[in-house]
């Protein structure tokens, strides 16, 4: 998830950001208007029927191995979509359902299927398309597959909304600091307008909402609960965004798709959030009992 100074990918060394409006190259009022209708959207499906969510979350996620494959065939890295599509769903409901062992059963199989789907098309270039495909597998069926065990608990919805809550303040903290304050480059061959002073406000901003959420709504959950959970997040997210962003650079584009206007596309939205989903399922798995 990106956000200008403190939280954003910069473009690729070849020319400027293709997008326009705001300091950092977006649509400041657009991407706050798609971000609103996102947020809106997850707290519903989440608090009237937690399959909905689950169903919105395994479009988006299919939607990603879409974007990413079509950014790896500027490369000339040939994706199978269907397996890795079917896998996402197949990983979804199987960890929903069955829990982490239906899961690695579903990403075993995936990769199996990944693994054939590949061979037709000949053996030049099958180790790089096929290693390719099980970065996307890692990347996102996994990943989202964790996010599945997170919502299947009775109290699955508030652990999303902790999860979601904690990593986008984040970048809301990132943002603010990072636009006024921010002084120090964090990265500056990766990410030019990451700085230090966005980080520590990230940091702030993560644990509080998570020491907030945390003791209102989990039973078993602590104020000391959620600094801890607020002070990996960051770490994660921050880490999240670094990995977008060199895989970008690598492929020397600025933003993987343009389906979500002022945000780019699904995967530009999602990078600390995956990135983050197995440090706050194991954090919750550790402070609060499954109910």
């Amino acid at each position: 998830m990106e956000a200008a100074h403190g939280r954003e990918a910069a473009p690729p060394p070849a020319g400027p950001p293709t997008t326009s409006g705001g300091r950092a190259g977006r649509n400041l009022p657009v991407a706050v208007g798609v971000g609103l209708g996102l947020g809106a959207l997850v707290l519903v499906s989440l608090y009237t029927v937690k399959e909905i969510f689950l169903g919105v979350m395994t479009f988006f996620l299919a939607y990603g191995v879409r974007e990413l494959a079509q950014a790896f065939g500027s490369r000339d890295i040939r994706i199978p979509q269907a397996p890795l599509m079917a896998g996402v769903v197949a990983a979804l409901v199987a960890a929903y359902v069955g829990g982490a062992l239906a899961l690695v059963g579903a990403l075993a199989l995936t990769v199996l299927a990944l693994l054939v789907w590949r061979m037709p098309a000949g053996a030049d270039g099958y180790v790089r398309d096929a290693t390719a495909g099980l970065f996307i597998v890692a990347y996102v069926a996994l990943m989202g597959g964790i996010v599945a065990l997170m919502l299947a608990p009775n109290d699955g919805a508030h652990r999303i909304v902790i999860f979601i809550a904690v990593t986008v303040s984040s970048d809301i903290g990132g943002y603010f600091a990072g636009s006024y304050l921010g002084r120090h480059k964090m990265a500056p061959s990766i990410s030019p307008k990451k700085t230090w002073e966005g980080f520590a406000g990230s940091a702030l901003t993560c644990m509080g909402i998570g020491a907030w959420l945390m003791s209102w709504l989990l039973a078993d959950g602590h104020l000391w609960h959620g600094v801890l959970l607020g002070a990996a997040v960051v770490c994660s997210a921050t880490v999240g965004d670094l990995i977008e962003s060199m895989i970008k650079r690598d492929l020397g584009i600025k933003d993987l798709g343009t389906l979500l206007p002022g945000h780019g596309g699904v995967m530009d939205r999602l990078d600390s959030l995956i990135i983050t989903a197995p440090v706050v399922w194991l954090l919750l798995e550790l402070f609060v009992r499954t109910s």
